[in-house]
Order: structure tokens, then C-alpha cells, then sequence
């Protein structure tokens, strides 16, 4: 310990680190629920791609092991410290360097904000499209660590679509630059997409390239109330196929509408079993929401309900946005599933995980980016009842076993960290988890980096 610590002082300044056993105690977890974490020796907070350098460098020397962490609003222990290791939070590294409305690309640090960086780019016209629901709080490198997703998933993707470029710090404290500020380029491998969804196993992200797209229209949103979730997903593939391409396509079952009712007084009815909420922002969403409000009348929709301006819109997306607060509610604790699955699945899906509640005598909110078919079972349960516990931890594993049924994935955003270690290696296969493996060992020989997390 005395030697670590003398080493990361002869390259940082004294206010970057952190040996306060109180506080470091506060860096050692995520949000995740049922996630081990250990006690790390030391909390580096650098400023600067010198000071990430210096700290690998002696993690190397030493064999010592390093969790790099962003805004630490992850829900699968990616972040999670173990025992002895140097917790190295990005979140100083916060600005933005560069915004090109011309090449449409913004340049930033990895403790960027993506709420700051959303609206700064917004004062040029321009659009950063990923939107997780902690927007607020979450850092860029955080998103590009986990892959993020958000509610706009459905039209314009994930956060691996709007990498170009990164400059990570490996292993060993060399410096790598991966991918391009152009807006084409296929030079060797996919490096860049490698790191996007890593979890901070391979290095550490200190800037990266991220697309822009121009600022779009405000969006319009309609709510359909269904008398069941199937005749609700049986409107998302109607929708879907009939090749309507909504800014947001999301669904919130009966548990979590009573939850979000209660909560919130929102005003839905009780005999709501689902609530799908559409939105577009293309030059005319009238029109658009008119033909999607008329496929879900004829899936079953008892009420249907578009909006006049963006004023009613975003009272509209007040209830789902309410969702995970209101479920929290419910118990003393919940455990945040992440389950994607096609499309033509979601109905199957969602019903599977209400039979999974009863079977376990628990309550299960299940709220769903349904365009893309990703799921978000919430299972609530009292943490201090050992059995409800348990009971909590199983139906999360069969919801995940669900979810590969159907020819799902136990992922679609959250990333798997500590929480999903077991099902990644049934979802990969053993050829796979080989392969995945040696490539965690090209970058990171020494098993320094987030030892313990993805497999």
C-alpha cells in the first residue's frame, strides 16, 4: 500500500487522490443490485491523459489492479471495486474540446456529461441521438464503457453507432488511437467498436470521436391504452411492419401504470393492462401518429390519445419517464432486468415474465423499449426478507433464460458486469467465450483491468 501510494504521488497532484477509507468506500459500487464489490486501497480522480498514463504505469509495475468508473449510475456491478485496487474515476476529465457542425462530429472527454453534451450541441442545431434515462448524471465514458441505449433506440440506435473515434490509455499506459473523425473509413480491424461495450476490460477511454446528427423536428406522441400486453405488442409489430419509423415506441404493463398511478396521479385508468406511448419528430407528426393511432385501434386499443403540441407530449412522457421511481416505490428494493428480444417476441416475452411474478409470488414491473424489442423487468422485493430475496434472485434468472428461449439476448444495454457474468457464458457458447477471451488477453496480458467482470 505505501508503495502504491508513493508511486501514483510521484505523478499526481495531491487533491487526485483519495485514501479516506470513508470515502473511498462510496466509489466501490454501482447501482446494481446482488453485485459483490470490494474495498479498492485507493480513489485516483485525474485530469488529464498524462495522469491516466502514470496510473496504469504503475498499476503495471506493481500488479495492481485498476476499475475505471464513470458517473457509476450502471446497473450491472461493471463498476464495482475489488478488493486492493486502484478505482480510477474519469469524472474530472469533463470537457468538451471540440464541436464541427461541418464535419458533424463532437470531441470530448470521458467525464462528459451526456445531458451537457446533448444541449451543447443543441445551441448549434446539431443532435447527440443516445439518451439513457440517467442522461442526467451519466458520462460519455460510462455510455461507451456499457453500450448504452435510451428511449430514441428504436430510430436512431445505440451508442455504438455514434463512436468514430477513441484515444484509450492501455493496459500498460501505452497510448492507442483507434477509428477516424471522417465520415467514412474502413483502415484494418474495428478496433473502436471492440471497445464500445467492454466495460473498461481492454483500457481506458480518455476522448473520444462521436457522430452528430442535425437537430430534429420536436417530437408529437400518442398513448394507446390496451385491455392486455399482447394486443399492445401486437400493435408494435403492426406498426413496425407497416414500416413507420417513430422517434419512440414504448410500452409500460399494467404493474408499473398502477405503479406510476399511484405514485404520480397520473390519471390512467385502472383497467389499463398496457400503456404504448408513440412519438415522431418528422416535418408532419399529425399524419404520422393519425395511421399509427388507427393500427392500434385495430389491435384492441380502448383509448387512444395523441397529442396537440410538445407541451401535452411531454406530459405524455411524464408516466414513462415516472416508471423505475414509481416501481421503486412498490418495495424496499428492486433488481433492473435487461432482457432484449426480436420484435415478433415482445408479447411472449412480457407475458412470460407475469407468469414468472406469480410463479415466485412477487410483483414485476415490466417496462419495454418496445421498437427494439428491449425489456426492462423490474422485480420488486423487501431486501431485508432473506426468502423474498431469494426468490428475487431466482425470477431474474429465469426471466434471463426467457429471454434466450426466445432468441433474445441478456443485454441489450446495460451491459453485463458483475451481475451477468454466468449468462453471458451460456449466451456466447464455449467457442465464443474462448475467442473473447483471448482478446481481453491481447490487451491486458496481466488481468489488471476490471478483473472479475464479463467473465
Amino acid at each position: 500500500m505505501d508503495a502504491l501510494l508513493e508511486r501514483l504521488r510521484a505523478g499526481l497532484p495531491a487533491e487526485a487522490l483519495i485514501t479516506d477509507p470513508d470515502v473511498t468506500a462510496s466509489y466501490a459500487h454501482d447501482m446494481a443490485s446482488f453485485c459483490d464489490a470490494g474495498t479498492p486501497a485507493v480513489v485516483v480522480l485525474p485530469r488529464s491523459v498524462e495522469e491516466v498514463q502514470h496510473v496504469m504505469r504503475t498499476a503495471t509495475a506493481l500488479r495492481v489492479p485498476v476499475v475505471p468508473q464513470g458517473a457509476r449510475t450502471g446497473l450491472s456491478g461493471a463498476a464495482n471495486a475489488s478488493d486492493g485496487c486502484i478505482v480510477l474515476s474519469l469524472v474530472k476529465m469533463d470537457r468538451i474540446l471540440e464541436i464541427s457542425p461541418v464535419d458533424r462530429i463532437a470531441v470530448v472527454e470521458p467525464g462528459v456529461v451526456n445531458a451537457t453534451l446533448s444541449r451543447a450541441v443543441g445551441e448549434l442545431g446539431l443532435y447527440y441521438p443516445p439518451d439513457p434515462s440517467s442522461w442526467e448524471m451519466c458520462t460519455i465514458g460510462g455510455n461507451i464503457g456499457t453500450a448504452s441505449g435510451g428511449l430514441c433506440c428504436v430510430k436512431y440506435g445505440v451508442t455504438a453507432e455514434y463512436v468514430l473515434g477513441l484515444e484509450i490509455v492501455l493496459a500498460d499506459g501505452r497510448l492507442l488511437n483507434t477509428g477516424r473523425r471522417t465520415a467514412k473509413g474502413v483502415a484494418g480491424y474495428d478496433l473502436t467498436r471492440l471497445f464500445v461495450g467492454s466495460e473498461g476490460s481492454l483500457g481506458i477511454v480518455v476522448k473520444a470521436v462521436l457522430a452528430l446528427r442535425p437537430r430534429p423536428p420536436r417530437q408529437l406522441v400518442l398513448a394507446a391504452e390496451f385491455p392486455s400486453a399482447a394486443a399492445a405488442c401486437d400493435a408494435v409489430c403492426r406498426i413496425m411492419e407497416r414500416g413507420h419509423t417513430p422517434s419512440l415506441l414504448e410500452l409500460m404493463d399494467r404493474t408499473t401504470v398502477r405503479a406510476v398511478n399511484a405514485m404520480a396521479s397520473m390519471g390512467l385508468p385502472e383497467s389499463t393492462e398496457a400503456l404504448l406511448l408513440c412519438a415522431f419528430d418528422t416535418p408532419d407528426p399529425a399524419a404520422d401518429l393519425a395511421a399509427v393511432g388507427e393500427l392500434c385501434k385495430a389491435s384492441g386499443a380502448t383509448e387512444v390519445v395523441p397529442a396537440d403540441d410538445v407541451a401535452e407530449s411531454e406530459l405524455l412522457l411524464q408516466a414513462r419517464r415516472s416508471a423505475l421511481p414509481a416501481l421503486e416505490t412498490v418495495k424496499s428494493a428492486t433488481m433492473i432486468d435487461d432482457v432484449c428480444v426480436p420484435r415478433s417476441r415482445l408479447g411472449a416475452m412480457i407475458e412470460g415474465t407475469a407468469a414468472i411474478a406469480e410463479k415466485f409470488g412477487l410483483t414485476i414491473g415490466v417496462c419495454a423499449h418496445a421498437g427494439d424489442g428491449n425489456t426492462h423487468p423490474v422485480v420488486c422485493f423487501d431486501h431485508t426478507d432473506p426468502d423474498e430475496s431469494r426468490r428475487a434472485r431466482a425470477s431474474f434468472d429465469e426471466i434471463m433464460a426467457l429471454g434466450l428461449e426466445l432468441g433474445g439476448t441478456i443485454t441489450g444495454e446495460h451491459g453485463v458486469g458483475v451481475l451477468k457474468k454466468e449468462w453471458l457464458a451460456r449466451e456466447l457458447g464455449e467457442v465464443g467465450l474462448e475467442l473473447q477471451r483471448g482478446i481481453k488477453s491481447a490487451f491486458d496480458p496481466l488481468g489488471l483491468l476490471n478483473p472479475g467482470k464479463l467473465f
